[in-house]
């Protein structure tokens, strides 16, 4: 296509989207819709992504593979006690889009068939090693040495992205954390489960979290823990042993779910410093690449697609009445709400982090806080689950703090 601020060239893409994962489909999708692209090469979605998913016209299929459950509850990870819950029928009805839970390769798959169907040229086994800015366009460099030129690359290619590189020298931050998952058949389970919930038990220096999966077939499980080896900078850290020491004094319900955890592979929790500037001339950083978080807010996922969306979007916006896009401004318009954004989510993460697992009595002043919570208010959820901001006049207010200190604490007998 001709392109509205940039020299004419010949047998060009008009954007390479580099990475095949939920981000890298997403976006192409998106920009597949605005009629650009070719493209090279258990989550829990909130109401600023299922209103995506539903204006690109996926809701219905993901919700008959997911689970729409009616309540998040955090429960006290050593005594089992409830301490707070979202109402997630109300929820809905406040947002007017649903909390979803689905499986990650069902929605990868939903994004892969949605770009198949809108014509998007899908390449697999290209590994990208360099990319570059010509001044009038991308190159992207492939491990085999051949080069690929378009109008725009956009780099949904990771954590450990290769195009980050030319914004920041920067290293991924270990928490000293690590996931341990399970996805199993409900029937093998062994205990009983509430699907209608999506539960989180939060205790010192660990976490766990259930839900259901494929309409209730599947039981997900994500069992989180600080690692003892890795504070003490060993080498081999996150190791089974230490997965049974973390949970070993939390409440029934939580240990009976430890057994069932994979304990051939585990996942050390890293996350980057947010930066905010995520262009370099006609390169665009999106998902992990631009701002991988901890999971704490359950929108890594999220973030990805709301960064495809709002690209797509300032593309239909500066595209002219001769079908030609100012890719310089819709680049820069891009850049000017989405970096605030997801700093906003990768601090609040690392926040809420340190809140889940305290210990001593800030577990109990948090505990007492959490109890106080209404389950129909909604302070610490307008922020992000509201409309995904366009531009920065449209990213809401952030969520008052709230000290643990302030809590009244009742007296010992």
């Amino acid at each position: 296509m001709a392109v509205s601020d940039i020299p004419d060239i010949p047998d060009v893409a008009d954007v390479i989207v580099v990475g095949g994962g939920i981000g890298g489909l997403s976006a192409a999708y998106a920009l597949a819709r605005q009629g650009v692209g070719e493209v090279g090469a258990g989550l829990q979605i909130a109401p600023n992504c299922t209103r995506i998913l539903d204006e690109y016209g996926l809701l219905d299929e993901a919700k008959a593979l997911g689970v729409v459950p009616e309540a998040m509850v955090m429960r006290d990870a050593v005594d089992g006690e409830e301490l707070t819950r979202l109402d997630l029928v109300d929820l809905e009805r406040t947002y007017g889009f649903p909390y979803m839970v689905i499986h990650r390769s069902d929605l990868h798959g939903i994004f892969l068939r949605a770009c198949r169907r809108a014509g998007v040229e899908l390449l697999t086994d290209q590994r990208v090693v360099g990319y570059a800015d010509t001044g009038v366009g991308a190159r992207v460099e492939l491990a085999d040495g051949r080069v690929e030129e378009a109008t725009v690359v956009i780099a949904a290619d990771g954590l450990h992205s290769v195009a980050r590189r030319l914004l920041v020298q920067d290293e991924p931050v270990s928490s000293s954390y690590v996931a341990y998952r399970a996805a199993v058949p409900i029937a093998d389970v062994g205990r009983p489960v509430d699907l209608s919930e999506v539960v989180v038990h939060v205790g010192p220096r660990c976490h766990f979290v259930h839900y259901g999966l494929r309409g209730g077939e599947m039981l997900n499980q994500v069992a989180v823990f600080e690692s003892p080896k890795a504070l003490a900078g060993v080498e081999e850290w996150g190791t089974p042993d230490e997965l049974d020491a973390a949970f070993a004094a939390t409440a029934d319900e939580v240990r009976a779910g430890i057994p069932l955890m994979w304990r051939d592979r585990w996942w050390r929790m890293f996350d980057r410093d947010p930066v905010m500037t995520w262009v370099h001339g006609r390169i665009a950083l999106l998902g992990d690449a631009a701002h991988p978080p901890l999971q704490y807010m359950a929108q890594g996922a999220v973030m990805a697609i709301e960064d495809g969306w709002v690209l797509a979007e300032h593309v239909a916006r500066q595209r002219s009445a001769d079908g030609a896009v100012g890719w310089v401004a819709a680049l820069a318009a891009y850049d000017a709400v989405r970096p605030e954004h997801c700093r906003r989510v990768l601090t609040t993460a690392r926040a809420w982090g340190e809140l889940w697992h305290l210990d001593g009595e800030q577990r109990l002043q948090r505990n007492a806080i959490l109890r106080a919570r209404d389950p129909h208010d909604y302070t610490f959820t307008d922020w992000i689950y509201g409309p995904t901001a366009l531009t920065p006049k449209d990213e809401p207010p952030m969520y008052p703090t709230i000290p643990l200190d302030s809590a009244a604490l009742a007296a010992a007998p």
